[in-house]
């Protein structure tokens, strides 16, 4: 059976995600750092006929990241598809003048580093099996810098970097590396069917190969 890790797994778009993978029978791995949340999220979608399952990680663990990953890949199988959509901290989002350096290795800990353990973790077996994908959930400061968002206008784009030169180096062996930006929350964007446009995109990205970046909106119709 195929399996969807969704890293920073949440009762919004990690569930529209969810549901969306499942209904063509994948088997859903939810990853965030609460057991709890995750364990009421799992149940809730078990209640509806899929097969999803909690592990507790924070993406600034490496090691348990990494450990959640195989601990999924061991109970349900080999991850196909690998979603990185950690929700950043508000102290991300200070204006430049603020950002410490401390604070900026924490983003670009977050974000960057937390994508290359995860990509690393899941890789072999995407290899071994010829396919698979790895879709990146970034915000409009991984296009274009914002002094108020200075954190992430540090951090998203080496996100985008890595996840770009991935996409390169993994296209011709059948493993499609995507990044979805979505500038703007996502209920304000006024989408016909909300979040589950968001997801069916998401769902097309993993389905269908094609350029490394894809814009939900343009970057000029939405705000951080």
């Amino acid at each position: 059976m195929s399996v969807i890790a969704i890293v920073g797994a949440g009762p919004g778009l990690g569930a529209a995600v969810a549901r969306r993978f499942g209904r063509e029978g994948f088997s859903i791995a939810l990853i965030s750092r609460d057991q709890e949340k995750l364990d009421a999220l799992a149940g809730e979608l078990s209640a509806t006929g899929l097969t999803a399952r909690g592990y507790a990680a924070d993406v600034l663990e490496p090691s348990a990241l990494e450990d959640a990953l195989a601990r999924a890949a061991a109970e349900l199988g080999p991850v196909t598809a690998l979603q990185y959509s950690p929700l950043p901290s508000r102290d991300y989002l200070k204006p430049v003048l603020d950002l410490s350096p401390e604070l900026a290795l924490e983003a670009l800990s977050f974000s960057a580093l937390g994508l290359i353990h995860a990509a690393r973790a899941v890789l072999p077996g995407m290899k071994d099996a010829g396919e698979g994908s790895i879709i990146l959930i970034n915000g409009g400061t991984s296009v274009k810098a914002r002094a108020g968002f200075a954190g992430t206008s540090v951090a998203f784009p080496a996100e985008s970097a890595y996840g770009e030169m991935l996409h390169d180096a993994l296209k011709d062996e059948g493993i499609r590396v995507a990044q979805l930006v979505i500038p703007g929350g996502i209920p304000k964007l006024q989408l016909p069917n909300g979040i589950d446009d968001v997801a069916e995109r998401i769902w097309q990205l993993h389905a269908e190969a094609g350029d490394f970046r894809t814009m939900l909106i343009p970057l000029e119709d939405g705000r951080e």
